[in-house]
């Protein structure tokens, strides 16, 4: 399990409104290149999407559907591709219009990507990268 958090000064509806945008994700995500939607869906539960992610020198393309969605405050996401498990992002509220943003997952690697001695190598990897994006995020606010 990997969870990474910021905090980003504007209030959870500001935040909503850009990260909603499941199409902008690869404008902060390092690792996420190309989002291609495979439902009519752009937003909330049932939207299906093709993500191509890389990290180092593997590419892989991750399939994910939104399986919770509540204005402003969760989207959830399963992963069905070559990596699977659930993951979320959560918006809470802060002191001075604020707003905690908390992204977190629990995946499953194939055996051909290690199984679980690659989920505990690619862990700490991952939440690296997930905490620049994390910056990324909050840069695009200031």
């Amino acid at each position: 399990k990997i969870s990474v958090s910021t905090v980003i000064d504007r209030s959870p509806d500001e935040v909503w409104a850009d990260v909603r945008e499941i199409a902008s994700h690869v404008e902060w995500m390092a690792d996420a290149y190309e989002i291609r939607f495979l439902s009519d869906r752009r937003e909330g539960v049932g939207t299906r999407f093709e993500c191509e992610a890389r990290v180092g020198p593997r590419r892989t393309t991750d399939i994910m559907e939104t399986t919770a969605w509540d204005e402003g405050r969760l989207m959830g996401v399963r992963h069905t591709g070559v990596v699977t498990g659930e993951g979320a992002f959560t918006l809470h509220p802060l002191p001075g219009g604020r707003t905690e943003f908390r992204w977190q997952e629990q995946l499953r690697f194939p055996w051909w990507l290690g199984g679980r001695l690659g989920e505990q190598v690619g862990a700490p990897v991952l939440r690296l990268i997930w905490k620049r994006n994390l910056r990324k995020l909050r840069r695009r606010f200031d």
